[in-house]
């Protein structure tokens, strides 16, 4: 008598994939600016060569700093579901003619995941429900690390709950800023890394004072340095660096 056919027992569902996400500023040295111009214009060339060369598999949204602040001149806003491939990157575009004259004061590394406070607060486009990142066409965005107090995690979870819907309250005022959240925790210094998308300067400004009144507020440990920076194309970006 033949064995009873088998049914395949069922496999566990996969974990939804999540995204590395890293904010990189450069500080390109004065030198640079006194190279030859052809010489400016073959390492540019290089440099962007070195960042398409991972399209598709990197997504980068890149910034102009120069004029806003004087510790950095750009910043690439880099995604990607492989961590090794933002330093194979990174190697590439150092071993480039601009790569050669480029520092690295800042750089943030994180990751996605869903919120545990907006599971009740519905929004279009909603960040924190996804485990990927979308950027939106903000031509300014605002980027800073973020840590709280050790007392915040100490706090029952409805506490927190009432804190962040609070919070949340006054982001839902300002709907021209598009937040974006990453979590930090264990792989960088900070907790989280937030980057506000904003065609309007001025509605980022009045929302960070309307939350420097929130309860929430209090248990902030640091929110510092604050990046403010310009989107413009790659190859607008390298040429605010002069030649």
């Amino acid at each position: 008598m033949a064995a009873p056919e088998q049914t395949p027992a069922a496999q566990p569902a996969q974990p939804p994939r999540r995204q590395f996400v890293n904010f990189a500023f450069y500080k390109v040295d004065p030198a640079w600016r006194r190279l030859p111009e052809d010489e400016r214009t073959k390492g540019k060339q290089e440099f962007l060569r070195a960042v398409e060369d991972y399209t598709g598999r990197v997504l980068v949204v890149p910034y102009s700093a120069v004029g806003i602040r004087g510790d950095c001149d750009f910043m690439l806003w880099r995604i990607s579901y492989d961590l090794d491939l933002f330093q194979d990157m990174t190697a590439k575009m150092l071993a480039s003619g601009l790569g050669k004259y480029l520092s690295t004061p800042y750089s943030y590394l994180a990751m996605t995941k869903r919120s545990v406070y907006v599971d009740h607060h519905t929004h279009e486009g909603q960040e924190s429900k996804r485990l990927t990142v979308v950027p939106g066409k903000g031509k300014y965005i605002f980027v800073y690390p973020f840590l709280k107090t050790r007392e915040w995690f100490l706090l029952t979870k409805a506490a927190r709950q009432g804190m962040m819907d609070e919070h949340i309250e006054v982001g839902h005022r300002f709907p021209s800023v598009k937040l974006n959240t990453t979590y930090s925790f264990g792989l960088d210094d900070q907790e989280w890394v937030v980057a506000f998308e904003s065609d309007k300067p001025e509605d980022f400004l009045d929302l960070v004072m309307a939350l420097r009144e929130t309860e929430g507020s209090r248990y902030t440990l640091r929110d510092t340095p604050i990046f403010t920076c310009i989107r413009k194309s790659l190859k607008e970006t390298l040429d605010t660096l002069g030649g």
